[in-house]
């Protein structure tokens, strides 16, 4: 019974080679003519310190024990003064896996009596087989050692990647461009739902950290200011400090940065997430334009957000540093509105919320080109999250610096 499930394995295994359609006509005639030839002991002779052992036929698993008896008695009678053993197999017309490894394991216990032994001979299915068990040692090729870069080179490539960065976004910008008309024009295309939904949560979940930090910054600012105005005896411009600089620049920049801490890192995580699940394709496939989907509602509940963050923000700082005057300079709240009204114009304020619209723009902008530039899985999420942080809080220092420079220049 074992020898004929061995047999039909053997007939199964010879077909499926025959049937590759890679092999030529005398191949398929060679392959056929070893099916029907048994295993064969061709010969064994012994010459110059040289034992020589070749196989033939067509070398099955139920061939095992004959074939291990055949070679266990030469190599018990003629090993006197041998020195390598050679199995040619060029006779041979198909080997299975199980003779092929006990090939291979005589082999082996032959080469730790120190005795060479090697395979030769073979086409074809038998050399790939031998090549498979170990019969052809592959080289392992030594990785190039990577030369550090010197310095020129690393400020090269950062400055590629820089102008890479830039590169991106200029065309995040024109794609954007282009899907605001697309909305001007089809204003149904933009949901109000996510508007709103964004506004909730970069606006109302973000109002009492906003409020804690301006109000923190106020009474700070006041206090560290307080001992130096009291050696002039100018306690009341207290007023003009806490109030010009709430409303032109503390105010305005401070809410930003933590728009950009919590709204402008999840936009990017979200975002990143969806590009590498694959789910903004899946837009793209039902008919969705992801930058009037995903984008434009984002950008713009920020931006209608960001007038009421700015103007909680100027408030409650300023209230902190009204708390400080009235604690240690002695100034009492009519004193301190009437200072204040007279130095904080309207335009401090309007300039302020100006400056709040457009870093709450630019968070938006950063975070979702940054968010839909995503790839390679969870540590791309990762990097490009950082990567959205560090460069809003670059561009809102940078954009700072340039709206001091133009409303100083108009005298504002």
């Amino acid at each position: 019974m074992a020898s004929t499930l061995a047999g039909v394995a053997r007939l199964v295994t010879d077909t499926e080679a025959l049937n590759r359609p890679s092999l030529a006509f005398d191949e398929r005639l060679s392959l056929v003519a070893g099916m029907l030839q048994r295993f064969s002991w061709q010969s064994a002779d012994a010459t110059g310190g040289v034992l020589r052992i070749q196989l033939g036929g067509n070398i099955a698993i139920d061939d095992a024990a004959a074939l291990w008896k055949r070679i266990s008695e030469t190599l018990a009678e003629g090993l006197d003064g041998v020195k390598a053993v050679e199995l040619d197999l060029s006779a041979v017309s198909l080997i299975d896996g199980a003779c092929m490894a006990l090939l291979t394991q005589l082999r082996s216990e032959l080469r730790a009596r120190g005795i060479a032994c090697e395979f030769v001979g073979g086409s074809g299915d038998v050399r790939r087989i031998v090549d498979l068990y170990g019969g052809r040692k592959k080289t392992r090729q030594k990785r190039a050692r990577r030369q550090p870069l010197n310095a020129v080179e690393q400020v090269g490539n950062a400055t590629l990647a820089v102008i890479a960065e830039v590169k991106q976004i200029l065309d995040f910008i024109g794609q954007l461009a282009v899907s605001t008309a697309q909305v001007i024009r089809h204003p149904k295309r933009l949901n109000l739902r996510d508007v709103t939904l964004t506004m909730e949560r970069a606006g109302a979940d973000a109002a009492p950290i906003v409020l804690l930090i301006n109000f923190l910054m106020g009474f700070v600012m006041a206090y560290q200011s307080s001992a130096q105005l009291k050696q002039f005896g100018a306690n009341i411009y207290v007023a003009d400090l806490v109030g010009v600089s709430m409303t032109r620049e503390l105010g305005p920049l401070m809410m930003a940065i933590i728009i950009c801490g919590r709204s402008g890192a999840a936009f990017a995580a979200e975002l990143g997430t969806m590009k590498v699940s694959e789910e903004v394709d899946a837009l793209r496939t039902l008919g969705f334009l992801p930058l009037p989907f995903l984008v434009i509602p984002r950008m713009l509940g920020l931006i209608l957000v960001a007038p009421v963050l700015v103007l909680l923000a100027d408030a409650i700082g300023i209230l902190g540093g009204a708390l400080v005057a009235m604690l240690t300079l002695d100034i009492g709240p009519t004193t301190f509105v009437i200072q204040l009204q007279s130095a904080v114009k309207t335009s401090d304020v309007v300039s302020g919320v100006v400056k709040g619209m457009v870093f709450c723009g630019t968070i938006a902008l950063v975070a979702c080109q940054q968010g839909l530039a995503t790839s390679g899985g969870a540590e791309g999420v990762g990097r490009r999250t950082t990567s959205a942080v560090v460069s809003i809080l670059f561009a809102l220092i940078v954009l700072d610096a340039v709206f001091t420079v133009i409303l100083g220049a108009f005298g504002l």
